[in-house]
């Protein structure tokens, strides 16, 4: 797997390129020059976790034939104060809607975020507290 970095302006605006050449616009904060032209590098983390997470829970409900119309979800992270800021806990909401069997998205939640999300895993071996709450509605 590989990415390329492509610096746009005179500050910390990029724009990402990974596979199938899609592209992904990255800034810094304001304090090192970013202009809000794009998303900051630790909040692509959160993406990448609910990202990642998601893709695997809608694999697991389809294969159940668990009928979603309409999913949402929203990660929010702590930080410590000192540098480097990195994340000590992240929680993953998850929101669906359709027909959808409780006890079989539980199960499926389990196993998506704790099993087979790549990002979790690299995260809790790095100390970070990952959690997850499931809205069925």
């Amino acid at each position: 797997m590989k990415i390329e970095l492509n610096r746009l302006n005179d500050a910390v605006h990029f724009e990402a390129k990974g596979s199938g050449n899609v592209k992904v616009l990255i800034d810094g904060s304001e304090a090192i020059g970013g202009q809000g032209l794009g998303v900051r590098p630790m909040e692509l983390v959160l993406m990448a976790l609910g990202s990642c997470s998601s893709l695997d829970l809608i694999t697991i409900l389809k294969k159940q034939r668990q009928e979603i119309t309409d999913f949402f979800v929203e990660v929010d992270g702590e930080r410590r104060e000192e540098i480097p800021t990195i994340f000590t806990k992240i929680h993953i909401l998850f929101r669906l809607k359709g027909n959808i069997d409780k006890d079989k998205a539980e199960k499926a939640a389990e196993l998506a975020v704790k099993k087979y999300c790549s990002v979790h895993d690299m995260l809790v071996g790095g100390g970070v507290e990952v959690s997850y709450t499931l809205e069925i509605g």
